[in-house]
């Protein structure tokens, strides 16, 4: 079938074909950037953060406490999602999305600026917690868009994973330039340099990748899916409360199913660096580098993936993740407490491709659950709630299972155990890889909250026809 958009109507071919690239990219780069910010101060808080505004703390509380803040980032993202959904859904996902990326960058510059605790106190501890949420609220409300802009111009049903898991893709570019940033940094001066300059550095280079990326994004057309439900007097009200009411199923499902994704990729990530530098006693520049490879590795991964689910569907290739993910808990412990520097290397490059077999299809499998007039609220909803449940209290939960059992095997099993919400729950989420992406799901559910009236003259977007979206 055939959809059409007043706005969009008689593009040509290579017309719309160069505004859907454009599309694509604009939301892997603007993902990118959005990443970059939310990772860096992760890594950071790993390594300095603790010593830097929690001094009167011993290592472990310090560490704990450093890692608290990291999770507030993680609470704060379903608030983004909420907020931005409910935009992103009413008024469209271009505005929405170019409002994230500058309440991210914002925060991120001005944690840059932040003094410590031997300068204000225990306002500066404030501060950064302030600011982390404000980082959450932007992460959290960037990913529906991005997802949303990138699937609603694919012009073909069958390549919708592939064209889904480019912004996936942003997040291990994102994590690459952070890792790549801090290398450089940490290269460019004495430990002590470091902690009280260098560390600031990679986040006051956020306002150059920002403005980059407003450019990117402020060239991009409004969805067709989304003008079309603009045209049909369809956009509703309250979509976050119509998500939660008609689709609540899938919002539960798709949370459960990021949990055996996201928790393992902040313990290989961001938790390996604190691991690894003070329990193991590992140089940090080889960590650095390890993961680097890593997010390397990730960029050829995380598309293959998602090519992968288009061919096999997105729920076989999300269970084979998941069940791989479950066998490798254990491995992956054993060669990085080995400090074998091949072993290591080795675990690390392993961990993000076993990741990146979830994350590749994901972006897909997730949206694909939603109709286009609450794909923004409900697909965002579900993935951050992950948040809470996974990828937030992930370094904590690590945290506290090393101090407890004193051994890694207690991080394996939480691992495995995760990988097997995920199994399971994937299970029950329909595989919708072959259904119709377009404006007809709207008619998928009654709308019994009233539409908006919308006389607003279409945005921005010229002409195109939309031909087997």
């Amino acid at each position: 079938m055939t959809f059409y958009s007043d706005a969009t109507r008689g593009m040509s071919d290579e017309i719309y074909a160069k505004q859907a690239r454009k599309a694509v990219i604009a939301s892997t780069i603007g993902t990118m950037i959005e990443w970059y910010d939310f990772y860096i101060y992760g890594l950071v808080a790993a390594i300095v953060f603790g010593k830097l505004y929690f001094p009167s703390h011993d290592a472990f509380t310090g560490t704990l406490l450093a890692f608290s803040t990291l999770f507030l980032g993680y609470v704060a993202r379903p608030f983004g999602a909420a907020l931005f959904g409910h935009f992103g859904d009413r008024i469209g996902r271009k505005g929405t999305l170019v409002a994230t990326l500058l309440l991210m960058g914002i925060s991120t510059v001005v944690i840059g600026l932040v003094p410590t605790y031997e300068t204000i106190g225990v306002w500066g501890a404030v501060a950064l917690t302030v600011l982390r949420m404000l980082q959450g609220i932007g992460v959290g409300g960037e990913w529906g868009g991005a997802i949303a802009v990138a699937t609603e111009w694919s012009q073909f049903n069958k390549l919708r994973g592939l064209a889904g898991s480019w912004p996936q893709f942003g997040s291990p570019l994102g994590l690459l330039l952070a890792v790549s940033v801090l290398t450089v940094v940490s290269h460019a001066g004495s430990a002590e340099w470091f902690e009280t300059v260098g560390w600031r550095l990679p986040f006051l280079l956020s306002i150059v990748l920002v403005g980059v990326g407003l450019y990117i994004r402020l060239g991009v057309l409004e969805t067709p899916v989304f003008e079309k439900i603009r045209e049909k007097k369809q956009i509703v009200q309250a979509p976050v409360l119509v998500a939660f009411r008609d689709y609540w199923r899938q919002i539960l499902l798709t949370c459960l199913i990021r949990t055996g994704q996201q928790a393992p990729f902040v313990l290989f990530t961001t938790y390996l660096l604190s691991y690894g530098t003070s329990t193991l006693k590992l140089d940090r520049s080889f960590l650095f580098n390890a993961v680097l490879a890593a997010s390397s590795l990730s960029l050829v991964t995380t598309p293959l993936f998602g090519y992968l689910s288009d061919r096999i569907g997105r729920k076989r290739m999300y269970l084979i993740g998941a069940a791989t993910m479950l066998l490798f808990a254990f491995p992956y412990y054993l060669m990085i407490d080995s400090q074998v520097p091949a072993l290591i290397v080795l675990a690390v490059m392993l961990s993000l491709a076993v990741h990146d077999m979830q994350y590749g299809p994901q972006a897909a499998f997730i949206s694909e659950s939603f109709p286009p007039s609450v794909r923004y609220s409900g697909s965002s909803m579900g993935y951050q709630l992950a948040s809470i449940t996974s990828g937030g209290p992930a370094p904590l939960i690590a945290t506290w299972l090393l101090h407890t059992y004193g051994s890694s095997f207690a991080i394996s099993a939480y691992i495995a155990v995760i990988a097997a919400i995920s199994l399971v729950s994937a299970a029950f989420l329909r595989d919708r890889s072959k259904e119709d992406y377009g404006t007809e799901l709207v008619e998928t559910k009654s709308m019994s909250v009233r539409p908006v009236r919308d006389n607003s003259a279409t945005s921005d977007v010229a002409v195109t026809n939309l031909s087997t979206l």
